[in-house]
């Protein structure tokens, strides 16, 4: 398996519901390093799994709507904790809606999945894997 990683970030706020988060139950910042994992079985006619500059826009823009926000705010995610492990899910979901949708060119279409990775710390960090 081939496999293309492009990576960004976002600074986000949020709070989460429930005793098992303590003082993070109060409103408070993070910022994620997010790497966004392409793969495929065998490369497409140019040599490649996937276009980087458009896997890096496409993920830039997915971001884009988080970026210096209150994710509590937002409707999309209303009544869910946004943990690191629902963020990687989310944008994993979004990021095949793009290649289904095109955005990542006709080469995507042999994508067999796509791997979000939300990295909290130098320490630790979670993701979301999934098929196309």
């Amino acid at each position: 398996m081939f496999s293309v990683t492009v990576r960004d970030h976002m600074m986000v706020a949020h709070s989460f519901r429930g005793e098992t988060f303590g003082p993070a139950q109060a409103l408070h910042g993070a910022t994620f390093l997010v790497d966004a994992t392409f793969r495929r079985a065998a490369l497409d006619a140019d040599g490649i799994v996937v276009d980087i500059a458009a896997a890096a826009r496409e993920l830039n823009a997915i971001l884009a709507a988080f970026h210096l926000r209150n994710l509590d705010d937002d409707p999309s995610l209303a009544g869910r904790n946004t943990t690191t492990e629902v963020l990687a899910q989310v944008i994993a979901d979004r990021l095949v809606e793009r290649v289904h949708a095109g955005a990542f060119g006709p080469g995507a279409r042999e994508l067999a999945g796509v791997t979000v990775t939300l990295h909290e710390s130098h320490v630790a960090w979670a993701g979301y894997e999934r098929g196309l």
